[in-house]
């Protein structure tokens, strides 16, 4: 049986490996006089060396010198100089095994240390069992077990002995968390929960796997569906508040577990984590499903006003030869009329002559239908669909408990209403209801015939619900999605003393009436520079006509002589099957090593099976087809990795590791240093079961679809991807890519196109400290925000909008501050939080507040583009990059027509982060041949200057076979590590 580990070989290294960079040389091996004192002590110098070296390893990393070990060259000669000694005379240090464990125990009385003991042991075993209660992650584990053992003064053990205590700490911390958590559930309702990884006859499956593959296509069977299983879930008599007898880390850690387990897999289990991982299941899956359940309704509200919308409209289309026939009518009225004032005849005899007053009379009927169809409210044509919303509704309203910060909320009594006619199974509504919650205009429509009309009052009251649940003015009782917005945010009190202690790292102050008036103060100075250039016509490709300010487009700057190198050096990639370079970049990065087992933190034992299971994301194959098309790999073997071994975190933890490398690559520094990325979205048709969870916008066609959502570094390095919906705005996600990556990249400045820019986010993005630079459509139809009355500004009257409400920002600054401390310290996700912040028709202050500093920012930023041609180029290139991977990744995902087939959001998002991986390694592949035939094509004589290089791209993709049967473990004879240049003859002659 394979050794169980605890650390990863890396983590290993940086517990107890010497460290050979300066500042670390410089922190922890430093010499006083005291120890210089100390070591003149001894016998010539490779004595004296080989003593301070002891001196040092028992300082830090806080252990002995290995026997035959010998320390790295950086630290020898740091230590040596400072003793007058030369790093080679360590060679003759400790020839005798004496010498060295006499310098061993005279060092352990200078530094007042000792070897271990059983006590510091058990110290350092409860140090684990304390960290491993917080987390499951080995590094922190070990992290706290060494430090356990340095607070005690004794020195480190063998690192296997490090690692076996923080196993043994890890095992205990499990077992009192599976305990804690079901300790208090009787005997009897455990045992049922042990029924639902039984089969039942009733479903033919197991109620564990029914409960955990909910529809999520907005629809009213599955809406009912989602609250059937709510119901179910409560049934098990499972509190929710058990949660909180485990730390947050380790219940997430029983989470990621229960996700990847099976039931036949979980039947194995010794009964208490068997049953720890079912009660877990049960509150998560009841957290999740509630969620689910909100967010269908709000679907399907949506969708009944977009359909009644679209039936409005259809019906004017519908109706088009009606109305032309009416309007030929009518101006034959016109003219009849005309005639017989012009003749001095009577207009109804000439009326009835030339048009026929039967047949007007005739046309009254159509055109008052006509009518009402056009002016139809749209509440009154949504209510049209009212016995679909019966369907589901009832069940929807008596499954949940809603909540709202007023007291006496007329939506609240409105809904209670309409539960008790559900429950009661009432037709009409009472005399007097709740009104106040709704519009005046409907209102009138709901009373339009003296007494409340049921269908409108139920319909325009769940419409106020949706938009009051998506603002968080209204919130659900179990949910995580569906709550106070404050409950989303970093805790108050941590706020207040982060800020306290100057700690928030914002890119503000925590004085808002001086950022305020420096912000101002350069807006004013900014737009007069802007109103003097503009009239003297000193903008550089801007012009100014009839008062408008014109940008002249930018153009392309990529030189012919970079094209034709390109081509050329496209020619020169080697030749390679896809399979291949998956396994070349992940010999150079160790990516798939990332994949880590959800429950023993181990690296993939059949790398082969784990590739490939990313490749079938990546292309849209799918494991079984992958199976078929594979050699060697076989479907259950690309199964168990997917289950036990793929998980959000570890796609992201493997997209962190190439992009990381690539980002360190030298030819990379020829197109950015890494501190600017883009964003953007791309469509994907969906069809079969996703088409009903896919969204339809008709700016990419009458199919639904999904976008995933991507961010990419100025040097081709991928580092974000979501799926979204594609009518939902990217502007919400922009953020998220920012901070939910684990890339050693710091990102300064970011770049959008429209669809990516809000007031919101340029607030955001000046509160948190970075630069948010999209590239705007229509910007002449953007307005300035400023302090004054646009006639201060007369050349820029055109451009000049609503002043700028100040006191909104001051009074709410604190709570600016709240928001964005929240987002950098990853409390919150950006998307959840800027969702709610503009979903509500009446903004809440904080939103008003958020969107009044954006209008500040995007008016600084809208300045610079007039002013700057600088940032107009930089901005299109670094959007040009994103716009050209999307080639790429439309070549990898290919199979399935390219169209999305995977019903739910977690296997979309799978696709996508493989797609993104693979793209990955494709990128770095090709920039490490690319460097390589650079390289040959400079020691033929060439002449290539970086200027032209940073214009040849890594996103070439003919020389990659992407089709075809998979072989993943055929050999290559590779020298040097590396596959032979596709050479023209006359570089072969070269060589």
């Amino acid at each position: 049986m394979a050794k169980r580990k605890l650390l990863k070989d890396q983590d290993r290294r940086k517990l107890v490996d010497i460290p050979v960079d300066e500042d670390n040389l410089i922190r922890h091996y430093s010499l006083s006089l005291a120890d210089r004192l100390e070591i003149e002590l001894r016998r010539r110098n490779h004595n004296r060396l080989g003593f301070a070296i002891q001196l040092c390893l028992m300082r830090y990393p806080g252990r002995v010198l290995g026997a035959e070990e010998t320390p790295p060259r950086a630290m020898l000669k740091y230590v040596a100089d400072q003793i007058g000694a030369a790093p080679d005379e360590f060679a003759l240090y400790a020839r005798r095994e004496e010498t060295r464990r006499d310098h061993m125990a005279r060092l352990m009385v200078y530094l007042d240390t000792r070897s271990a003991t059983l006590q510091d042991r058990r110290a350092a075993l409860l140090a684990a069992i304390q960290a491993a209660t917080m987390s499951d992650d080995g590094a922190a584990i070990a992290s706290s077990t060494v430090a356990a053992f340095r607070e005690r003064g004794a020195l480190l053990p063998a690192i296997d002995t490090i690692e076996r205590i923080g196993l043994a700490g890890r095992a205990i911390a499990r077992r009192r968390a599976e305990t804690t958590l079901i300790e208090d559930i009787p005997l009897d309702r455990l045992q049922s929960l042990d029924r639902l990884l039984e089969v039942d006859p009733s479903i033919g499956q197991t109620r564990f796997h029914w409960l955990r593959s909910a529809p999520e296509a907005p629809a009213a069977s599955n809406l009912v569906g989602l609250t059937e299983r709510i119901a179910f879930l409560r049934r098990l008599e499972i509190d929710p508040e058990l949660q909180a007898r485990v730390s947050s880390g380790r219940w997430d850690q029983m989470i990621r577990e229960g996700n990847a387990t099976p039931a036949w897999l979980a039947n194995d289990f010794n009964a208490s984590r068997r049953h720890a991982l079912i009660v877990a299941q049960v509150i998560k899956l009841c957290q999740k499903l509630t969620d689910d359940a909100v967010t269908m309704f709000i679907k399907l509200m949506g969708k009944l006003f977009s359909q009644a919308n679209n039936r409005k409209k259809q019906r004017q289309m519908d109706c088009r030869a009606n109305t032309a026939k009416a309007l030929r009518m009518f101006l034959d009225t016109i003219t009849a009329l005309q005639s017989a004032n012009d003749y001095g005849r009577n207009a109804l005899d000439v009326l009835d002559q030339k048009v026929g007053w039967d047949r007007l009379l005739r046309m009254k009927p159509e055109l008052e239908s006509m009518v009402d169809d056009n002016e139809a409210p749209p509440l009154t044509v949504a209510a049209e669909q009212y016995a679909t919303v019966h369907k589901y509704i009832g069940a929807f309203l008596q499954a949940f408990t809603f909540r709202s910060a007023h007291r006496h909320d007329p939506l609240l009594a409105a809904i209670a209403l309409l539960k008790r006619l559900y429950a009661e199974k009432r037709r009409t509504l009472p005399d007097r209801v709740p009104l106040t919650h709704l519009s005046q205009t409907d209102r009138r429509l709901i009373f339009e015939q003296g007494k409340p009309d049921r269908r409108l009052y139920e319909i325009a009251t769940l419409a106020a619900l949706r938009d009051r649940l998506r603002s968080a003015d209204i919130w659900v009782d179990g949910s995580r999605s569906f709550r106070p917005i404050d409950e989303h945010l970093m805790p108050r009190s941590t706020f207040i003393t982060m800020k306290e202690e100057d700690r928030l790292g914002l890119g503000v102050q925590g004085d808002g009436a001086q950022w305020l008036a420096e912000a101002c103060q350069m807006l004013e100075f900014n737009l007069q520079r802007l109103a003097h250039r503009a009239r003297s016509g000193k903008l550089e490709g801007v012009r100014l006509e009839a008062g408008t300010l014109i940008v002249t487009p930018t153009v392309g700057e990529v030189p012919v002589a970079a094209e034709e190198l390109n081509a050329e050096i496209s020619d020169m990639y080697p030749l390679v099957e896809v399979p291949d370079l998956l396994r070349e970049v992940h010999e150079w990065t160790g990516f798939a090593d990332h994949f880590t087992h959800v429950r023993t933190g181990d690296i993939p034992k059949n790398v082969s099976a784990m590739l490939a299971g990313v490749l079938a994301d990546a292309t849209n194959l799918g494991p079984k087809r992958m199976a078929g098309a594979s050699k060697g790999i076989s479907a259950h073997q690309i199964g168990w990795m997917r289950t036990f071994h793929a998980r959000s975190e570890t796609y992201r933890a493997a997209q962190a590791c190439i992009t990381d490398v690539h980002t360190q690559h030298p030819h990379s520094r020829l197109w950015g240093n890494g501190t600017t990325s883009s964003s953007d979205g791309q469509f994907f048709r969906t069809s079969d079961r996703a088409a009903k969870r896919g969204d339809i916008n008709l700016h990419y066609g009458s199919e639904p679809g999904s976008k995933f959502y991507s961010h990419l570094s100025d040097q081709y390095g991928y580092f974000g991807i979501l799926p979204i919906s594609p009518t939902e705005s990217e502007a919400a996600y922009v953020l998220d890519g920012l901070f939910d990556q684990d890339t050693v990249l710091d990102i300064q400045e970011h770049f959008t196109d429209t669809g990516g820019a809000s007031d919101h986010i340029f607030g955001l993005f000046a509160l948190i400290g970075k630069r948010f630079s999209p590239r705007l459509r229509n910007l002449k139809d953007r307005k300035f925000h400023t302090l004054e009355k646009s006639g201060a500004y007369p050349a820029l009257s055109n451009h000049i909008g609503a002043p700028i409400n100040t006191a909104l920002i001051l009074d709410h600054w604190d709570d600016l501050l709240h928001l964005a401390a929240s987002i950098t310290t990853r409390s919150v996700v950006p998307s959840t939080i800027l969702k709610k912040l503009s979903a509500s028709p009446k903004q809440s202050h904080l939103a008003k507040a958020l969107r009044e500093l954006g209008r500040i920012e995007r008016s600084l930023f809208m300045i610079e583009w007039y002013s700057s041609p600088a940032l107009r180029r930089r901005c299109q290139a670094g959007l040009n990059k994103g716009e050209a991977a999307h080639k790429l990744k439309r070549a990898v995902f290919f199979h399935e027509r390219g169209e999305i087939r995977d019903r739910s959001f977690e296997s979309q998002a799978f696709r996508a982060s493989g797609l993104n991986l693979v793209v990955s390694a494709i990128v770095h592949w090709n920039t490490v041949y690319l460097d390589r035939a650079v390289t040959q094509l400079k020691r033929a004589g060439r002449d290539i200057p970086d200027t032209l290089l940073k214009h040849i791209s890594p996103l070439s993709w003919e020389h990659i076979n992407l089709t075809g049967i998979y072989t993943w473990d055929a050999e290559h004879q590779m020298p040097n590590g590396f596959r032979s240049l596709r050479l023209p003859a006359r570089l072969r002659n070269a060589a």
